[in-house]
């Protein structure tokens, strides 16, 4: 089975109330980061329980040593998790708002921690929901408490000292998740340093989207990181961005595109720019 997996509206409309799903509400703003639950409580897909990036899904940041969201403690996730319902043998759907950087986070988390069978992305998320007309609550989820046992598989990751040592490799491939203007270096709204890791090329995970808010079809996800990759060996082909999230937007893409899934960076810039040490390109 895929690791990565969508589902529509429509076909998760028909079976919310099968027993073994459950669902996962990622909604998040790096802004406002009270917005995520606000907005469950507001209104949320009936049956979803909700899961926090910062709370959840990251440890406490140790400002100068780790990045905006550092790995979560696992054993402490992974009995949230079970208190969340979730099961070994459950399927779940995962979404945010729309543009899936949280939902792909999430999903990451999952397969890292083990959970590889039966888990979905909503593609287009709340918003497309949303403009189906499809139920909406603010009722809170009942749970009952699930036997999820994971194990994270730690070869899904890369360190910084590991990463720094491949930057001569001129087979590597290392994909930067954020947007052109804070890859070159010309804005930083999040972090004190601006630029990217030397020999890194900018590949937006938004442009893994279509206009309106859609994963692209896979032919064109293909196309896309074909030119990408440019070549290169797959197995040298490792993925970052600011804090470890939105690059797992690009992981999931690629994985929807039939590749394997390559490493994470999950410290990335943030963690990279706390070791004066590490080199800082601008530009192209």
């Amino acid at each position: 089975m895929a690791l990565a997996q969508l589902i529509n509206c429509e076909k998760l409309a028909n079976h919310l109330n099968d027993k073994d799903l459950i669902i996962f509400d990622c909604r998040f703003s790096l802004e406002d980061t009270s917005y995520g639950e606000q907005s469950y409580q507001t209104g949320h897909i009936p049956n979803a329980v909700f899961i926090d990036l910062d709370k959840d899904l990251s440890s406490p940041v140790i400002k100068g040593k780790t990045s905006r969201h550092p790995l979560p403690d696992t054993n402490l996730l992974i009995e949230k998790l079970a208190q969340c319902g979730l099961n070994n043998d459950s399927k779940v759907v995962i979404y945010d708002n729309g543009p899936s950087p949280f939902a792909t986070k999430m999903w990451w988390t999952l397969v890292w921690l083990g959970k590889r069978d039966n888990v979905f992305l909503l593609d287009g998320g709340f918003k497309a929901w949303q403009e189906a007309g499809l139920p909406i609550t603010s009722d809170k989820t009942p749970v009952h408490i699930g036997n999820f046992i994971g194990q994270p598989d730690n070869s899904l990751l890369i360190n910084a000292n590991d990463l720094a040592n491949k930057l001569g490799d001129d087979q590597l491939t290392l994909l930067d998740a954020r947007a052109l203007p804070r890859f070159r270096g010309e804005v930083e709204p999040m972090d004190p340093v601006a630029g990217h890791i030397p020999g890194a090329t900018c590949a937006n995970f938004m442009e893994n989207l279509d206009s309106n808010g859609f994963f692209l079809t896979i032919p064109k996800l293909q196309e896309r990181f074909q030119i990408l990759i440019n070549n290169k060996p797959i197995d040298k082909v490792i993925a970052y961005c600011g804090s470890g999230v939105s690059a797992c937007h690009n992981l999931f893409a690629l994985c929807l595109a039939g590749y394997p899934l390559i490493p994470l960076y999950a410290g990335s810039w943030s963690e990279w720019i706390t070791d004066p040490k590490h080199p800082v390109a601008v530009g192209d």
